[in-house]
């Protein structure tokens, strides 16, 4: 069983015995689920709580390096594809070797799980649900559902990150009230907050922002967040040749599959020099502060950790109206809301948020103080305190 890790983990002699949470999910690399794994190791309060990372496949260093407490072990199963039933009796002997006090599983492939922590004696599990994936957008899998429904047994607590999953949970699996909680994702403000004028612009970042208006998004580049319709409706936008339109550029930030597809969306229409392209950032915050404009453009979503981190940073924004994007923009008050996959749409509506724009530096909206009343990362952090003591 391969392991990474960073040794320690005892509290002091005399002192309460910290509870000792494992975190389990599918792997432990960029991205909004794993960014909250992050917040919940960072903020927790150390002397109460110490923790285990364990990722079914991998564990990306890099990415691990954002966790600041030097006594959380990681450990990378390397699961290969296919049924996680032959993985029962190698999870069952490390739980039983680590002893937690909680099982903190997220999303269905975790979930599979949660009957090898009831048997290992774990004495709370949660189970956190923080969106769908690509071959079930919409959570109509009839397949999943009754894996949900089966497992769900094995739980005692569920965290949503959205009313649309909450209802799915209710609704469709027929988990009962007392066992759901909704706990949006956490914002820390004091990182992610409106742009100032001493601010300065991320490092390689390639446009100028007296010249030039910047539509942008951030996220891992896979088929479910669909940066595909940004980067084609960015080109329906140039190439309608509206005046102006030599100011547009695009910066698409985060690592994944879709990456070449991106790109060559932008060389077909001879317009890769207006794409920024960099990869993983861990300068996020800086990143949106130099947008003019994010878009979401997924096919699906829980609670998007970069909508609201956008919002906190007074960027205008677009999302697509599906998973918990609406509740996240209120309705669409604080943010356009487009349809799925729907180019002409997404293109008019980035045409509108650019020709109504007063300058290149829009001015902050009611996003950070919206933020700050709703998803202050003090205040989730408190709530999933109280629910890992339960």
């Amino acid at each position: 069983m391969p392991v990474a890790t960073q040794e320690g983990g005892m509290s002091d002699m005399g002192a309460t015995p910290q509870r000792h949470i494992v975190h389990l999910l599918y792997r432990f690399a960029a991205g909004g689920l794993e960014n909250v794994v992050v917040q919940l190791v960072n903020g927790l309060d150390h002397s109460k709580f110490r923790h285990t990372v364990v990722a079914l496949t991998t564990v990306d260093a890099d990415f691990a390096s954002r966790i600041l407490r030097k006594d959380v072990q990681f450990i990378a199963l390397n699961k290969a594809p296919g049924q996680p039933f032959k993985m029962y009796p190698a999870i069952y002997r490390l739980l039983r070797k680590l002893q937690p006090d909680v099982f903190h599983s997220c999303n269905l492939a975790a979930l599979e799980f949660a009957p090898v922590a009831a048997a290992a004696g774990v004495p709370l599990r949660i189970h956190a649900e923080h969106g769908w994936d690509v071959a079930d957008p919409d959570g109509s899998n009839r397949k999943y559902q009754l894996l949900r429904k089966v497992y769900q047994r094995f739980v005692h607590r569920f965290v949503v990150v959205s009313k649309q999953l909450q209802d799915y949970l209710l609704l469709r699996i027929g988990v009962p009230a007392a066992r759901v909680q909704l706990i949006p994702n956490g914002v820390d403000t004091r990182i992610f907050r409106p742009r100032v004028e001493q601010d300065k612009v991320p490092e390689g970042f390639p446009f100028n922002r007296t010249k030039h208006f910047v539509i942008g998004t951030v996220g891992r580049l896979e088929r479910i967040k669909n940066q595909a319709l940004l980067a084609s409706a960015f080109v329906a936008l140039v190439q309608a040749k509206p005046a102006g339109a030599e100011s547009l550029r695009l910066a698409i930030v985060g690592a994944g599959p879709l990456a070449e597809e991106v790109r060559q969306i932008l060389r077909d229409a001879d317009l890769e020099e207006r794409l920024w392209l960099p990869g993983v950032r861990s300068d996020v915050a800086d990143v949106l502060r130099s947008l003019d404009c994010f878009v979401l453009p997924s096919l699906s979503e829980g609670t998007s950790c970069t909508l609201q981190e956008a919002m906190a940073c007074g960027v205008t924004l677009l999302a697509t109206d599906v998973g918990g994007n609406r509740q996240v923009l209120a309705d669409g008050t604080l943010g356009t809301l487009v349809p799925s996959q729907n180019v002409r749409s997404m293109k008019d509506a980035l045409e509108q948020i650019w020709l109504n724009s007063n300058s290149l530096y829009l001015s902050p909206s009611d996003g950070p103080a919206y933020v700050q009343r709703n998803f202050a990362l003090d205040s989730i952090l408190s709530r999933y305190q109280a629910l890992f003591t339960v």
